[in-house]
């Protein structure tokens, strides 16, 4: 019976997760990747000492905690940026510059909202003060 290493988790190199843009690249599971995990894991245990079926759907649970947690983060900040609609804003950009414009329209790219103010896309944690429209008097 042959059997097909698994490397360690902490095992990947530099070389392996370099990228030619400076910011690093989102990882996520899913759950196709929890089951090739599991199937990996009930290939290669120990035929003397096996695993409870317990310790599986344990983790089973875990991981869909761990998933409906990131889910439900996505939805706030969505909601968030949402909220910010029609307000003014003062935006950080990456070169230091604080910009001051009102947020037109909010996109959701890949889970993630951004902003649009003046026409140009920031992400929501650009965001440096909000200012709330004061009610005009007649």
């Amino acid at each position: 019976m042959s059997t097909t290493a698994i490397p360690p988790i902490g095992s990947l190199t530099t070389s392996d997760t370099q990228t030619t843009d400076s910011t690093l690249p989102t990882q996520t599971l899913g759950q196709q990747d929890f089951l090739n995990l599991l199937v990996a894991q009930l290939t290669n245990q120990d035929p003397l000492n096996p695993q409870s079926d317990t310790d599986f759907v344990a983790q089973m649970a875990q991981f869909s905690s761990l998933q409906e947690a990131t889910t439900m983060q996505q939805d706030m900040s969505q909601m968030r940026a949402e909220s910010l609609l029609g307000h003014d804003v003062q935006i950080q950009t990456p070169t230091g510059d604080s910009i001051t414009g009102t947020v037109s329209a909010v996109s959701n790219q890949s889970g993630t909202p951004t902003l649009i103010v003046n026409g140009q896309p920031y992400d929501l944690s650009q965001v440096t003060s909000v200012v709330l429209a004061t009610p005009q008097t007649n």
